[in-house]
């Protein structure tokens, strides 16, 4: 019985280690620079299916993006280190946004939609899209503290890795640790 017990717990463990996740261990040693804030789980994390407001005014969550790569980004309209950190989320979208990863910013608080249009504008930012957290729901159920935070999702939505404060998403370092985390889905 012993046996068949530690034979399925080997098994189990190591269907775990084949969902992608071992090889964020990849990606966590090439982290340099910026991304030295960058904390990866050591197991996937579960998300929340708290909604938020999406561009369009819709009501969506979190599994709407579902089947990709998510860098998820918290910002607000105030926040001088988002001001600094949102054309490099921009640059990422640019270059690696598709059917694999995409950049996911989320106004978070009070954030009027010309103020935050008037903010993308002035920072000469057009691809990333205006969803809303106005109550902080979503920013809460994920312990959002302070912004901007970054979360970075799996395509089965779970949180793998996080990071506090703004960061150069642009940089060789970041694409590359994104395009690993990509790699290791595929």
């Amino acid at each position: 019985m012993r046996k068949l017990i530690s034979a399925l717990l080997y098994t189990a463990i190591m269907g775990l280690a084949n969902t992608g996740h071992a090889d964020v261990a990849a990606a966590d040693a090439m982290r340099e620079g910026d991304m030295r804030k960058l904390i990866f789980h050591s197991a996937p994390m579960a998300s929340t299916d708290e909604p938020f407001t999406g561009e369009d005014g819709q009501q969506m969550t979190l599994a709407d993006f579902q089947g990709k790569h998510i860098v998820l980004n918290f910002w607000a309209t105030w926040c001088a280190p988002c001001r600094k950190e949102m054309p490099h989320l921009s640059a990422l979208q640019d270059a690696m946004g598709g059917s694999d990863m995409e950049v996911v910013t989320i106004a978070t608080g009070r954030n009027p939609l010309p103020g935050m249009q008037r903010f993308l504008e002035e920072i000469e930012v057009d691809n990333l899209p205006l969803h809303t957290d106005p109550r902080q729901s979503l920013a809460r159920a994920m312990g959002v503290l302070g912004l901007p935070v970054t979360v970075i999702l799996d395509p089965q939505g779970r949180e793998i890795g996080r990071m506090q404060g703004d960061a150069d998403w642009s940089s060789e370092n970041a694409m590359a640790i994104m395009q690993t985390l990509i790699d290791a889905e595929g």
